[in-house]
C-alpha cells in the first residue's frame, strides 16, 4: 500500500491520469540494456528497441546477467530504460564531436556514467565521482569492464572539486532523491519515503548543486536527474537554479511518441517519465547552460607528473594498440596510461582529490615483463597480438569467474589473456602443469549455475 500523502501527492500531480498510473505500478517492471559500442557483442540477448537511445532493448524476460559472461566483459550494461533518455538531452545541449571534459558527479554504479562514455568523442575525458566509498569502489569496476581509457574515477564530496584550477564543459548531477521512481522495482524505497524525507533530500539537492556551480564553465552545460515525480525536488529546484545561480534553460524537445511530459520552469524545459506513459520508471531531467561566473585558467602543478623512465616505457607500450596517445605515468611500482591530451588536467585533478582509478591501469614490471592488471584485459586499447589468448566456452568461463578450476590443458606457458566469444574476462598464468587464476576475489561469481 502506497503512503497517503503520496497518493495524495500524484493525485494532485496527475489529476484524471492517477488511477492510471497507481495501476502501472502493480505490473512488473521492463528489463533493459544497453549495448556497448566499443565491444563486439555475439550473445542471444534480443528484443524490443529503446526509440530514445541507439544502442539500448527492452528484454522479453530477466535472464541471470550474473552467470552470464558477456555482462562481466562489459559487453552491455543493465540499465532502466527511462534514465537512457539522457542521451537525447546530451545530444541537443553539447556538442558531442568536441573534446569535452566532463563529470558524473553522482555516478555509482555507473550506468550514466558508461553512458556518457560511448557518447562522448573519443579524446574527451570524463570524470566520475561517486562520494561513498563502497559504492566508488562498484563504480570503477563497472567502469573498469567497460573498457574505455578516457576516464578519472574519484571519491570525493561535491564540494571538493572548487579545489581546481579547472572547469567542466559538461556536468551531470543525477542527485541523490526520494526514490519515488523506483517504488516499482524496490519496495524499501517506498517504506523510507516520507514528506520530510523528500524536503530533506530537495535541500541536499540545492546544496549540491551550489558546491559543483562554481566547477562549470561560463556556457557549459549541467544536467540535473531525479528518480522522483514531486515538484519540490524537480521543478523547485529548478526555479531555484534559475533564480540563485542564474542558469539559463536550453531549448529541449522529444518525440511525442515515447511518453515523456514536459514540463517549462522560469523558461527551464524538463521531462518526466511516468511508468504510465513510458516504459521504464519514473525519472526527471532537466539541462541549464551557466551565463556568467569566474573562468578559471588551469596552471602548470609545481608538483612534478611521475612518468614512467623510457626504458620501462618500451616495455609496457607494446601492450596497447596506439601507445602514441598515452602518457605512461608510474604511482608506486603500478604502470598507468593516461591519454596524453588530458595530462595536466588529470595531474590538477591527482593533485587536489581522492582517485580511485585513471586511464588503462596497466600492471607492473617483473625485470622486464609486465604483470598485467586486470583492467587491461577489459580494455578497448589493449593489442591483442601481444598476448596469448585463451578461449573459454560458458560452462568454463563460469568457473573462471568463480575463480574455480578449469581445463587449461591446451593454455601456453605464461601469461594468458581469458576470453568468452573473444572479449576478455581476466588473466591466469600457467606455470608448467599449474594455473594462477587473477580474476579479482571481490570480483568473483558466488551462485552456481543451478540455483
Amino acid at each position: 500500500m502506497f503512503p497517503t500523502a503520496f497518493q495524495s501527492q500524484i493525485q494532485q500531480l496527475l489529476t484524471t491520469e492517477a488511477d492510471a498510473f497507481f495501476q502501472s505500478l502493480d505490473t512488473d517492471s521492463p528489463t533493459s540494456i544497453r549495448f556497448n559500442p566499443s565491444k563486439n557483442y555475439s550473445g542471444k540477448l534480443e528484443g524490443h528497441k529503446i526509440p530514445w537511445t541507439d544502442n539500448g532493448i527492452y528484454l522479453k524476460e530477466r535472464p541471470s546477467f550474473t552467470l552470464d559472461p558477456d555482462f562481466h566483459s562489459g559487453a552491455y550494461y543493465v540499465q532502466e530504460a527511462s534514465s537512457m533518455v539522457l542521451e537525447q538531452i546530451l545530444k541537443q545541449s553539447v556538442n558531442l564531436k568536441e573534446d569535452l571534459l566532463a563529470l558524473d558527479l553522482c555516478a555509482a554504479p555507473g550506468g550514466k556514467s558508461t553512458h556518457i562514455q560511448s557518447l562522448l568523442s573519443s579524446g574527451s575525458l570524463l570524470v566520475s565521482n561517486e562520494v561513498i566509498k563502497s559504492r566508488a569502489n562498484i563504480l570503477a569496476e563497472n567502469l573498469t569492464k567497460w573498457g574505455l581509457p578516457n576516464k578519472v574515477i574519484t571519491n570525493n564530496d561535491p564540494s571538493h572539486f572548487d579545489r581546481l584550477n579547472v572547469q567542466f564543459d559538461l556536468i551531470v548531477v543525477d542527485a541523490p532523491c526520494s526514490g519515488e521512481g523506483l517504488f516499482r522495482r524496490d519496495p524499501e524505497a517506498m517504506k523510507e519515503w516520507s514528506p520530510e524525507a523528500m524536503k530533506l533530500c530537495a535541500t541536499r539537492q540545492q546544496r549540491i548543486l551550489a558546491d559543483i556551480w562554481p566547477s562549470l564553465k561560463p556556457g557549459g552545460v549541467l544536467i540535473y536527474s531525479t528518480c522522483t515525480y514531486n515538484s519540490l525536488e524537480n521543478e523547485e529546484n529548478i526555479q531555484w537554479l534559475n533564480e540563485q545561480l542564474d542558469a539559463k534553460g536550453i531549448s529541449l524537445e522529444l518525440e511525442n511518441s515515447w511518453g515523456f511530459s514536459k514540463t517549462q520552469t522560469s523558461g527551464i524545459d524538463g521531462f518526466h517519465a511516468y511508468p504510465h506513459k513510458v516504459k521504464g520508471e519514473g525519472f526527471f531531467i532537466t539541462a541549464v547552460t551557466k551565463t556568467e561566473g569566474r573562468a578559471k585558467k588551469l596552471r602548470k602543478s609545481k608538483k612534478p607528473i611521475n612518468f614512467a623512465p623510457r626504458q620501462e616505457i618500451e616495455n609496457i607500450s607494446p601492450w596497447l594498440k596506439n601507445p602514441e596517445f598515452f602518457d605512461f605515468i608510474k604511482h608506486n611500482d603500478l604502470f598507468i596510461a593516461m591519454p596524453e591530451h588530458w595530462k595536466d588536467v588529470i595531474h590538477e585533478i591527482n593533485s587536489n582529490l581522492y582517485i580511485v582509478a585513471e586511464g588503462i591501469e596497466m600492471g607492473r614490471l617483473k625485470g622486464k615483463k609486465l604483470i598485467p592488471h586486470e583492467a587491461l584485459a577489459f580494455s578497448t586499447e589493449l593489442n591483442h597480438s601481444q598476448v596469448s589468448t585463451f578461449e573459454l566456452e560458458l560452462d568454463e568461463a563460469l568457473n573462471y569467474l568463480r575463480k574455480e578450476s578449469f581445463d587449461f590443458d591446451s593454455m601456453e606457458n605464461g601469461w594468458n589473456l581469458i576470453t568468452h566469444k573473444g572479449l576478455g574476462l581476466g588473466w591466469a598464468n600457467r606455470i608448467q602443469q599449474r594455473v594462477n587464476n587473477y580474476y579479482p576475489t571481490n570480483w568473483r561469481v558466488r551462485i552456481s549455475s543451478n540455483f
